[in-house]
């Protein structure tokens, strides 16, 4: 602050404390949508390790990382991470598989190389449609709220790959 205050002319605003409202309300047609925020970020003891390979140190940080971006980004959301980066994300889309695609998509027009990231979505894959899409790409671990009926569809897929997948128990669902 002593700084701050040296220079000449410099306004310092000092923020009040605020209560800030529980739930989003957005317009739409012929109506409101209401939503209670996310106050959930994603964290270590939430993970619930489902496949044979698990996630190294790093990887988890990448998935935390992912889920966090995941999680304050428009539904249906795809988001891939590698070392820390976000690479892409696919966000906004009917389907997961849509998000995917544009989220890979995005990244290679960028010249970003996918062996290894990581990749989180806002939703469970009712199919393993999207960790086969994510493998080819070379995607390695994977976060996803889990909840399916048919979760041990996309699990098997992982294992038969030597892809890690976590799930969280928690879906960010954001409209």
């Amino acid at each position: 602050m002593e700084i701050l205050k040296a220079k000449k002319n410099r306004i310092i605003l000092i923020q009040k404390e605020v209560k800030l409202p529980q739930q989003l309300v957005r317009t739409s047609l012929n109506g409101l949508l209401v939503q209670d925020k996310d106050f959930i970020t994603d964290a270590t003891e939430h993970l619930t390790y489902v496949t044979n390979t698990k996630p190294s140190a790093a990887e988890i940080e990448d998935l935390l990382f992912a889920s966090k971006l995941c999680k304050n980004t428009k539904s249906n959301t795809i988001v891939l991470v590698k070392n820390k980066q976000l690479l892409a994300s696919g966000t906004g889309q009917t389907s997961r598989v849509d998000a995917l695609n544009q989220a890979i998509e995005k990244a290679t027009n960028f010249g970003f190389d996918l062996n290894g990231a990581a990749m989180a979505s806002d939703a469970f894959f009712p199919f393993p449609d999207c960790v086969e899409i994510a493998d080819k790409a070379g995607i390695k671990s994977v976060i996803q709220p889990g909840g399916s009926i048919k979760d041990q569809l996309s699990i098997d897929y992982c294992n038969a790959q030597n892809i890690s997948m976590v799930t969280t128990g928690t879906r960010h669902f954001k409209h």
